[in-house]
């Protein structure tokens, strides 16, 4: 295959018919360009330009390799101009991994700020991609490259796997686990924790592979009431509808059950022996090189 240059350089002798006029065209002295036409034709192994006339023409072969080079040249730069356009539209997006209640929520919340005041990082013509799933494939994502950022709740049961050499993290908010149950028509906790009467207290549990299951971990064995679990939720939207309803006891973040309990539509039970402290933390690769998500990540540290 010639080198693309050599396909463009008979394309300017077609144009102009004159060697001298292609060599200024290209750039070139006209030693130079004829020796370039003479390359060309030498890898064609035929003679593409007939010298004899005036204009100069091309010979049937060079017209033949003419038309296929045009193409090619117009292919070319359509690709050339399509991945100019993908590049600027990808400093222009930040793809965002996090969890289904964290995506609701925090995270939410945090994008709104982002897009407010006299210069929004996310302007409109910012693209946000948001996956939301375990932490575990959440986390694989940011390894393999697949987000920009990965926003995820903290805590040492939690082991998300992140080298330190290669992933940095900011903390954007610290939050606690507070037992809450429905209030009854007095105002008064539906299933207090402490009560003498012996009865089993109904339990809001979480599934397994959801963060906050593995956060509770062992501190519910630990504590002296009588918990029964009555419905297993795999998200804390699920474990906080079914409170509200009135079917038991669940452990939810302070941020999401603060509003109700201020309304007196659920109650905080036990004491701080009771909570469970956690983070939310922002990571990203060292290596991050994605404008947008660079621009993210400083906005967010001068916002903290």
């Amino acid at each position: 295959m010639p080198q693309l240059k050599l396909l463009e350089d008979l394309l300017a002798l077609a144009q102009t018919g004159s060697f001298v006029r292609a060599a200024e065209l290209r750039h070139v002295t006209h030693p130079a360009f004829g020796r370039r036409i003479r390359s060309l034709e030498a890898w064609a192994g035929t003679a593409l330009v007939d010298r004899s006339s005036t204009p100069v023409i091309l010979t049937p072969q060079g017209k033949m390799l003419l038309n296929t080079a045009g193409q090619v040249i117009d292919q070319l730069e359509r690709v050339r101009q399509a991945m100019r356009q993908g590049e600027e539209e990808s400093q222009k997006r930040v793809r965002i991994a996090t969890g289904r209640s964290l995506a609701r929520t925090l995270v939410a919340d945090w994008l709104a700020k982002l897009s407010k005041g006299r210069s929004p990082v996310l302007d409109g013509s910012a693209q946000i991609e948001i996956a939301t799933g375990a932490l575990a494939d959440m986390a694989k994502l940011l390894e393999q490259g697949k987000t920009d950022l990965l926003c995820c709740y903290e805590h040492p049961s939690l082991s998300h796997l992140l080298r330190p050499s290669l992933f940095e993290y900011m903390t954007l908010a610290t939050d606690k686990l507070v037992p809450v149950c429905q209030t009854d028509f007095h105002g008064k906790p539906r299933y207090p924790l402490e009560s003498d009467d012996g009865k089993s207290i109904p339990l809001i549990s979480y599934s397994g592979g959801l963060s906050m299951a593995r956060i509770l971990g062992d501190r519910l064995q630990a504590f002296p009431y009588p918990l029964v679990p009555v419905v297993h939720c795999d998200s804390l939207d699920a474990a906080l509808g079914t409170t509200r309803n009135g079917m038991g006891v669940a452990w939810l973040p302070w941020s999401m059950v603060v509003g109700d309990c201020r309304r007196g539509t659920l109650a905080a039970l036990g004491g701080r022996s009771e909570q469970i402290s956690f983070e939310v933390r922002l990571y990203r690769a060292k290596t991050s090189t994605a404008n947008l998500a660079g621009a993210i990540w400083n906005a967010t540290q001068s916002m903290r």
